[in-house]
């Protein structure tokens, strides 16, 4: 079996040390966005216990700013408990038809109510539904016992504004380290590292590939 995957695109630019790293991942994002590659938002998210035994998932990223990569969760879910108790992350967004990737790592925290409130309102009703629904990571003895807690929830709150559930809300990691990975022929790939120092400015290095 061919295991080799196509080359749709191939020799786009590596990214720049001097642009702003925030402002560098918002460029390849744009450009992952009008590629039409599907979800471009998705990123895998690793997390940690408190003894250090990790897991990894993919989850949307959902927000962008000088401040950190904002997603949304149930804060009693695995992810959310292991972030609460070891906040710490690594995030990693990969958009194969372009060869590149993007490798962020840093400290978690939680965002404030009031964030995660214009969030929650702004999904569709039946995913503020869901989110009342699902006890997230938790054992369920059957789908039917998801309907049923769908139907509950869909009837208590009938007629008026689902609200956003206590154990609802966004982690944001704060960057410390963002690589810009870009493939190249013969496995020669380009990797640009910003290293954030405690003046708050960036330091920038090149690894072998």
């Amino acid at each position: 079996m061919d295991l080799t995957a196509p080359k749709l695109i191939q020799d786009l630019p590596a990214a720049n040390p001097d642009i702003d790293p925030i402002t560098q991942f918002e460029e390849w994002f744009a450009f992952a966005q009008n590629a039409n590659i599907y979800l471009p938002e998705a990123m895998t998210l690793a997390t940690a216990t408190s003894n250090g035994f990790p897991s990894a998932r993919i989850v949307l990223l959902k927000q962008v700013s000088q401040k950190g990569f904002v997603f949304f969760t149930n804060y009693e879910s695995r992810k959310g408990c292991e972030l609460d108790s070891n906040p710490k992350a690594a995030l990693v967004l990969h958009w194969a038809t372009l060869e590149r990737q993007i490798r962020i790592e840093g400290p978690v925290e939680r965002i404030t109510r009031e964030e995660s409130e214009v969030y929650f309102h702004s999904r569709p009703r039946g995913s503020r539904i869901g989110a009342w629904a699902s006890d997230q990571s938790s054992t369920l003895r059957d789908r039917s016992h998801l309907k049923e807690r769908v139907h509950y929830f869909e009837q208590k709150y009938a007629g008026q504004e689902v609200p956003l559930p206590e154990r609802w809300g966004g982690f944001r990691v704060l960057p410390e380290k963002i690589e810009f990975w870009q493939g190249r022929q013969s496995r020669l790939h380009e990797r640009l590292v910003y290293t954030k120092l405690p003046s708050g400015h960036w330091d920038t290095e090149l690894l072998f590939p």
